[in-house]
């Protein structure tokens, strides 16, 4: 029944954007328009939707991750948390109770839309590791892309949005990661949504706990190419860029 109600909330949403309406929400900066799955992946995205709702409370993490493909894949494909969690993950929080919300294929909406259908409800973590945006720069037949400024718009949204659900937490959000050719309209687009994320996030971090940190510089090499040991493909990270990231986070944690 609830995967029913789950997949009637997308079909409204997909009207919304594909309808009648189409003309007016087309307007519309998408990233801050929150629906579930939108695209297929090698994973059932309800099914671990609904575990996750299940097993967060009995958790109780201190830390909570939300993100793509990036941070599921960091603790193993089908990991919540510690369980299956991958030897890397395990060392790099060092015995933290860490929940991992990576959902692999996630645009910001569909971060959004797990946040306000319960994901950190109830939850209390000290800290919380957003990595959002790199999915917002691809377009498919589900979904349009998103320009540099939509994306950083769509980020804060999301932030406002996990500090209603958890207030104390602190929460530290990353740059969007280099991603394709150094000549990629991509890089462009990630280079400017993580300059709109960082002054909007230092004028925040005067009154908040919120922090910004962009790693783009770590994961490319003099010329502005990817350093291919750190990737495995165009976009994921192999052990050794999960590393640079769990290094860079170790001051917050």
């Amino acid at each position: 029944m609830k995967r029913i109600i789950l997949i009637l909330a997308f079909v409204s949403a997909l009207f919304l954007s594909s309808g009648g309406f189409a003309t007016e929400i087309k307007s519309q900066n998408t990233a801050l328009i929150p629906v579930p799955k939108l695209e297929n992946d090698n994973y059932d995205w309800y099914a671990r939707h609904e575990r996750i709702l299940k097993e967060a409370k009995a958790m109780n993490p201190e830390i909570v991750l939300i993100g793509d493909s990036i941070t599921h894949h960091w603790a193993g494909l089908n990991s919540i948390g510690r369980e299956d969690a991958t030897p890397h993950f395990k060392a790099a929080f060092e015995g933290k109770r860490v929940l991992d919300l990576g959902f692999g294929w996630d645009r910001i909406q569909n971060m959004l839309w797990r946040v306000e259908n319960g994901e950190l409800s109830g939850l209390k973590p000290k800290t919380i590791i957003i990595m959002a945006g790199t999915n917002n720069m691809t377009g498919t037949k589900n979904a349009r892309t998103n320009d540099a400024k939509e994306i950083a718009e769509g980020v804060l949204n999301l932030v406002k949005s996990v500090k209603k659900k958890c207030p104390k937490a602190k929460i530290i959000v990353m740059g969007i990661l280099p991603r394709a050719g150094k000549n990629d309209p991509m890089r462009t687009t990630a280079k400017a949504a993580n300059s709109l994320l960082e002054a909007r996030i230092k004028k925040l971090a005067k009154r908040e706990a919120i922090e910004f940190i962009d790693l783009s510089d770590k994961f490319v090499d003099e010329s502005g190419e990817r350093i291919k040991t750190l990737y495995r493909d165009s976009v994921h990270l192999t052990p050794s860029g999960y590393a640079i990231w769990a290094e860079a986070l170790k001051p917050y944690l």
